[in-house]
């Protein structure tokens, strides 16, 4: 048996002991009250921890204390006991060697470990009158770190099921998910447990990647896992082939890139027109194209884990440029509602189409215009006010285009000049088309008597533009204006096709002729 005063501070912090004394004038000045309790302090407790059991309510004239570890009071579940007259302390058979009792009827345990674990009994003797008052103590282990495991860790898309587990199982724990740092969502392919400890995941897509974290929970500790991320399966998608761009001119490098969302990243393959070519890569590359090289280009993309397959065309048109064409016109100046006009696109580029401009917009024909069977010669007859202005043809060839300079015509009341009869019309559509006959010939023999030529690097020379002879006073009279630079190739071929058929009607009268 030993005295209070025998319980000194060894190895305590001196904290611990103003916190015991705090509690101490807390019990003294508590209220009292015909029910008798204990409090734990703290209410949870870790092992290693001190835990102080307080009575309160104590009656008065208290003869003596007594702490049982267990329901019963037997005289084998005593941990200790004091007896206020004799101010004695006696350690009973469950003393661990932790336990002090204190005169104020309240029990501090030190260190405890999971062995503490148990119910308490507190005893209060006065007189004949015993009261006894019971509460269990639970000692909370520190939680380990956890971790997750995964029963498929490479699942395919839209195809398998994964159940993550966290690891370790701890009996009364709390288990709490969270993915990319934010709760779990609310939806009906994600499945928990009864205990949280499971989640699965139905039918997982490339969404459901993560990070996953697992935290467990009881009253003395929180633990993390480190973030767990799935390797999903999925792709490939369709391909894209780039750039855009999809007209060229001969001698331009042609070069595809294609590209498909897949994990783990495809497996490449280009067909030309239907053919396998050699390029196994993402980038397909011909560093010299010629007008041979326009066809159909096909990529195959493939995922030899999820067993998918897609492709993606791109037609590709290499085509000459066309040159600057010209206008020639009967006249330039004309008399309104007398003369009629003639104006003539030339150009020695085949298998084009040929569009008309008026003052930098699309032309409209009138019922006093007409277009020849290949839109190159343009009549007005009779001319009037609102035809006065810049006129401009085109030429079209797949994407790319060509603008003549712009040819001004005046149109004057001055009634001095007579105008055209129907036969000089006629005779200047025949002189027309005789010259372009001329240098439709001058084409091909630039084109294929270059062959038989010596190699003295002699230079070629494009055919004069005709000058017709002067005639009588009252004839027409040619006006050819300078060709000036060829303007920029328009990118896009549909709109120009779309333009020349709502204008004029005809896609190209060249292949309409030879059909």
């Amino acid at each position: 048996m030993e005295t209070p005063s025998a319980h000194g501070h060894r190895g305590r912090a001196p904290w611990t002991g103003l916190l015991l004394a705090v509690l101490v004038l807390i019990f003294w000045t508590l209220p009292t009250s015909t029910q008798l309790t204990i409090e734990f302090v703290p209410p949870s407790a870790a092992e290693g921890m001190d835990v102080f059991l307080l009575a309160h309510n104590l009656p008065g004239n208290v003869d003596g204390y007594f702490w049982y570890k267990g329901e019963s009071g037997g005289a084998n579940e005593l941990v200790a006991s004091y007896i206020i007259a004799t101010n004695v302390i006696t350690k009973g058979l469950a003393h661990s060697g932790q336990e002090i009792i204190y005169p104020n009827g309240s029990l501090w345990i030190q260190n405890i470990t999971p062995a503490h674990t148990g119910s308490y009994t507190l005893k209060v003797t006065k007189s004949n009158l015993t009261e006894r008052v019971t509460r269990h103590l639970s000692i909370h282990q520190w939680l380990p770190k956890p971790y997750i495991i995964s029963s498929n860790p490479d699942p395919v898309e839209h195809q398998d099921h994964v159940v993550l587990t966290c690891e370790p199982e701890i009996q009364n724990t709390t288990y709490l998910w969270s993915i990319n740092s934010q709760s779990l969502p609310d939806s009906n392919r994600l499945k928990l447990s009864m205990d949280n400890r499971t989640l699965v995941l139905l039918r997982v897509t490339r969404a459901d990647t993560g990070p996953y974290v697992c935290e467990t929970q009881n009253p003395a500790s929180t633990r993390r896992s480190d973030p767990f991320t799935l390797n999903v399966l999925y792709g490939p998608d369709t391909p894209i082939i780039l750039p855009l761009q999809s007209y060229y001119h001969p001698g331009k490098i042609l070069s595809l890139t294609c590209h498909a969302y897949s994990n783990p990243p495809p497996q490449y393959s280009w067909l030309i027109n239907g053919e396998s070519q050699e390029f196994t890569q993402q980038r397909l590359f011909i560093p010299n194209i010629s007008v041979s090289d326009s066809g159909v280009y096909t990529c195959l993309v493939h995922n030899t884990f999820t067993g998918l397959q897609k492709s993606t065309v791109k037609v590709i048109m290499v085509s000459e440029s066309a040159t600057t064409p010209s206008i020639l016109a009967s006249k330039t100046v004309v008399i309104e509602n007398k003369d009629a006009v003639v104006l003539i696109c030339l150009t020695i580029d085949t298998g084009i189409s040929i569009l008309w401009h008026f003052n930098n917009d699309h032309l409209w024909l009138t019922d006093r215009m007409a277009l020849s069977w290949d839109k190159r010669i343009l009549t007005i007859n009779p001319v009037r006010r609102e035809d006065a202005g810049e006129y401009q043809c085109e030429v079209l060839r797949l994407y790319v285009s060509s603008r003549s300079d712009p040819l001004t015509l005046t149109v004057i009341r001055d009634s001095s000049v007579t105008g055209l009869s129907a036969g000089a019309i006629a005779g200047i559509v025949i002189a027309v088309l005789i010259f372009q006959a001329a240098a439709l010939g001058w084409v091909l023999f630039l084109k294929y008597g270059r062959r038989t030529r010596d190699k003295r690097g002699l230079s070629e020379h494009q055919p004069p533009a005709p000058t017709p002879d002067p005639g009588p006073s009252g004839n027409a009279t040619f006006s050819t204006p300078n060709p000036g630079p060829a303007p920029a190739a328009v990118p896009i071929y549909q709109e120009l096709l779309y333009r020349d058929t709502n204008i004029y009607g005809r896609i190209n009268p060249m292949a309409e002729a030879a059909s």
